[in-house]
């Protein structure tokens, strides 16, 4: 008999762990594991493998991003929801370049737990089934999230959000998906940042174009080799276009 995938709930109160805990599976077909300390995280871990993890920002040994960093420095590669509190954007954004897939702002339905881990398991899935791509001087593995320099092999790891935002532009620099562009006068391969960010963040609340912003600029950081003068990921009025 094939085993139900394993959903890892780390979190510090004890009712909200136990009532995720007991819908979740009656929503889903899914096991849970409950963790009240980023050490119990671990353990359980070390044991399973989960197939996702529901993250809280602050538990009694470290605090949420510290655990995301440490669930990817394990191996998981599933997604991870960094729960974080209302208007605390800088712990939701250190949560996303430790390695968490989305945020999601406390108190919330269950109903919209389950939607985007749904969500974000399918996007996983569709980049399993990609084969690496040619980006600039890099060849691009969507699944693994990373860039493999093609002159010295040099390796650069990107955030899930960093992967998403590629994989979008390579997309539709390559005429893969429909060319809406942000407006009438755009270029091919365009993408306007509102399409981008309803792309790689759905419908997570709290998030703008800033964030999109801060991650184009890392992710310049990363690639460019003058990050003020881009030639692989540019700006284009209204969006971005990636040249592949």
């Amino acid at each position: 008999m094939t085993a139900l995938p394993c959903i890892l709930l780390a979190d510090d109160d004890v009712a909200l762990r136990q009532s995720v805990a007991e819908q979740l599976p009656l929503l889903d077909a899914v096991e849970t594991v409950e963790a009240g300390t980023g050490a119990e995280a671990l353990a359980a871990v070390a044991v399973r493998m989960p197939a996702a993890a529901v993250v809280g920002s602050s538990l009694p040994d470290m605090d949420g991003p510290g655990l995301c960093r440490r669930l990817r420095d394990a191996g998981m590669d599933g997604p991870v929801i960094l729960l974080v509190r209302a208007g605390d954007e800088a712990g939701a954004m250190a949560g996303l370049e430790a390695g968490a897939s989305e945020t999601l702002v406390r108190p919330f339905r269950l109903g919209t737990l389950v939607t985007r881990l749904r969500t974000l398991q399918q996007a996983a899935a569709r980049r399993q089934g990609e084969a690496a791509v040619t980006i600039g001087p890099y060849r691009f593995s969507p699944a693994a999230k990373l860039l493999e320099a093609a002159d010295d092999g040099r390796r650069v790891r990107l955030t899930e959000k960093e992967a998403a935002i590629l994989d979008y532009l390579h997309r539709a620099a390559t005429g893969s998906i429909p060319n809406t562009g942000p407006g009438p006068n755009a270029g091919p391969g365009v993408v306007g940042r509102e399409e981008l960010l309803g792309e790689v963040w759905g419908y997570s609340a709290g998030v703008t174009t800033h964030t999109l912003e801060t991650h184009i600029y890392r992710l310049r950081q990363k690639i460019e080799t003058d990050p003020a003068n881009a030639a692989i990921l540019v700006t284009e009025p209204g969006g971005y276009r990636l040249i592949p």
